[in-house]
């Protein structure tokens, strides 16, 4: 194409989105005017109720006299609180991650026999199709994981001889192989990029059939296949974190809507995936590790407190960062003094970055925790609680663990899929009613204009 025809066909389309933005312009008062809670938010920040939910309680604050009290953040996969598994498990020296995935799927903690079955049944599981990995992911490389996942996800259903059977007993046979597959998928999708767009080797481990799911990602990441039991048990923490957080997030929303039609499993997760992706989700992590990116590209020393401190003011002034004037990993929409979950990572990267590399990037996310709050309601005037939120610090961790950038949002979708298997199960038992909220129209009629008249 000449550089004639490419200004020209640069001009047609810039007309064409003046055209699509204006026609797509709404007057932001009429959002107040109408009640419209925009994001499914009411006034004050809390989520309109959808639904009610048996599988995850996340607690962040009270409610008094209609007012929104602040308070330390729990989290309750079927009433029991994640810490104390996450505790008990570090406590016993154990892994978790199987243990988490069957209690949100069936209800209740496993007996240790229960749990060394449900573990033979996901290692029978992970094995993918025949000739699902050349044809599926090796000839289409992606430069995105994440779409690469969503993309394999809805290729299963093409090798499932019952797929659209929403049958309890058929869903639920449907989620325990993707919750078992897709650590696979991940790991060849990474290898297929990194062949395809880095120009490096492509190594592929088999599985062994032993393995826990933090052993069989750390062992098919790394060429050596080597890693220790610490490594693997911080990573499955951080899968036990990471594995279900409520029915109102984006993703499992996005689950129960889809669950809601009476759609296949298949297309239920891959949209699911589709919305982890986003980086006001799931792809948050990734927007932190580029975040500090910016504040090491930037200051002298990223431990001198009113570095840091200026920095983080100029970003959220949009004079720095991506111009979003985000500060990523801070905030959340239902913790306010606390996310239980960034505690423990918290401490973990402490304990982790002690005489490491990294101990200077763990001191630049403590900084950016203790002084955003401050520095964020002096710029908007109010007096907000504001807490770090899992996103903080799971990168760091993912780094020390010597895990890609290109993994932290898939290694999210390994222990998110269990939430999200527990909450379809729990929509198609419970729901009843096809998910359908209103949207006021605001159109003016007009009359139709013959072809020849416009």
């Amino acid at each position: 194409m000449s550089t004639i025809e490419s200004r020209i066909k640069r001009e047609y389309i810039e007309k064409l989105c003046d055209q699509i933005r204006k026609y797509n312009y709404i007057e932001p008062s009429d959002f107040d005017r109408f009640n419209i809670k925009r994001g499914l938010r009411n006034s004050d920040g809390t989520g309109v109720m959808a639904g009610i939910t048996s599988v995850c309680s996340v607690e962040g604050y009270f409610i008094d006299d209609g007012e929104k009290i602040p308070r330390e953040g729990h989290l309750y996969f079927r009433g029991i609180n994640m810490e104390d598994i996450v505790n008990a498990c570090i406590t016993e020296d154990r892994f978790g991650f199987e243990e988490v995935v069957y209690l949100l799927l069936f209800g209740t903690l496993p007996t240790k026999e229960q749990l060394d079955n449900f573990c033979n049944t996901l290692s029978v599981c992970r094995e993918l199709p025949d000739d699902f990995i050349e044809d599926m992911i090796m000839k289409a490389p992606s430069p995105d994981i994440m779409n690469k996942l969503s993309r394999s996800v809805l290729a299963l259903y093409s090798y499932d001889n019952n797929p659209d059977d929403t049958s309890v007993e058929n869903i639920l046979r449907q989620c325990v192989h993707l919750i078992a597959q897709i650590p696979a998928i991940m790991v060849y999708a990474y290898q297929v990029k990194r062949r395809h767009y880095y120009k490096k080797s492509m190594y592929i481990h088999q599985m062994k059939p032993e393995h826990r799911t933090a052993e069989s990602i750390l062992r098919s990441i790394r060429a050596d296949k080597t890693f220790t039991d610490k490594e693997a048990k911080l990573l499955d923490i951080c899968l036990m974190l990471h594995a279900e957080h409520g029915g109102g997030n984006n993703s499992t929303f996005t689950t129960r809507v889809l669950s809601s039609s009476g759609t296949d499993t298949y297309a239920s997760m891959a949209a699911s995936i589709g919305s982890l992706k986003g980086p006001k989700h799931g792809g948050a992590n990734i927007k932190v590790s580029q975040m500090v990116d910016h504040f090491k590209e930037n200051i002298t020393d990223i431990t001198n407190e009113g570095q840091v401190a200026d920095f983080i003011n100029k970003i959220i002034k949009k004079e720095a960062g991506d111009g979003s004037g985000l500060i990523y990993g801070m905030g959340h929409a239902i913790y306010t003094l606390s996310d239980p979950r960034a505690k423990i990572l918290r401490q973990k990267a402490e304990e982790f970055s002690v005489n490491t590399e990294f101990e200077d990037e763990f001191r630049l996310l403590s900084l950016i925790e203790q002084l955003t709050p401050e520095i964020f309601n002096a710029h908007k005037g109010t007096n907000k609680a504001m807490c770090a939120n899992v996103d903080l610090y799971s990168g760091l961790v993912y780094k020390m663990l010597d895990i890609p950038p290109d993994l932290f949002t898939p290694i999210f979708t390994i222990a998110r899929i269990a939430g999200w298997s527990a909450h379809r199960i729990e929509e198609s038992l419970t729901g009843g009613k096809i998910i359908r909220p209103a949207y006021k129209s605001n159109i003016t009629r007009i009359p139709y204009t013959n072809i020849n008249n416009r």
